[in-house]
């Protein structure tokens, strides 16, 4: 059996590589299917994911389910913050709301580590969430990937 590569792989040399990698993975964030958003990883991939620290593949996809049966019209942006030989640091921003109408978005920073196949290995999350008024929301497109033309996070100035 051939194994699964995932391009672009590691060493990311230019920012276009490393940029190309980031917006595959946002896109597969949005479409908020885990088990598609479980394939990046390597089957034995680590997580911590603000105090919560996960092993594999089924713990992945349980641990995303649980979030997007919480996390109502979950939009995401990611951003290239740095990168280096078989690593990324990312950006991001994701919007949601709760049951209650509420909603909210969420600001973190993500450091991210690749097996030569490109699948993500270890991913490190710090996240921290702020209440904000439907009005203030800036995340508009339809449910999946973000649409091209749509801001980033720099130029939202987020």
């Amino acid at each position: 059996m051939t194994p699964t590569v995932r391009p672009p792989v590691p060493p990311f040399t230019t920012f276009k590589a490393a940029a190309e990698k980031v917006r595959l993975a946002e896109d597969a964030w949005n479409s908020r299917d885990p088990e598609r958003v479980s394939l990046a990883y390597t089957p034995d991939s680590e997580w911590r994911n603000r105090e919560i620290f996960l092993t594999g593949r089924a713990e992945i996809v349980a641990f995303l389910t649980g979030k997007w049966k919480r996390e109502h019209d979950y939009r995401l942006i990611k951003e290239v913050w740095a990168f280096q030989a078989n690593r990324i640091a990312v950006r991001f921003a994701y919007e949601w709301r709760d049951d209650c109408g509420s909603w909210y978005r969420a600001y973190g920073n993500e450091n991210w580590e690749f097996a030569p196949d490109g699948l993500m290995r270890r991913r490190i999350a710090s996240i921290n969430d702020a209440p904000i008024r439907e009005a203030d929301r800036k995340f508009h497109w339809e449910q999946g990937r973000r649409p091209d033309d749509h801001p980033g996070l720099s130029e939202l100035g987020l």
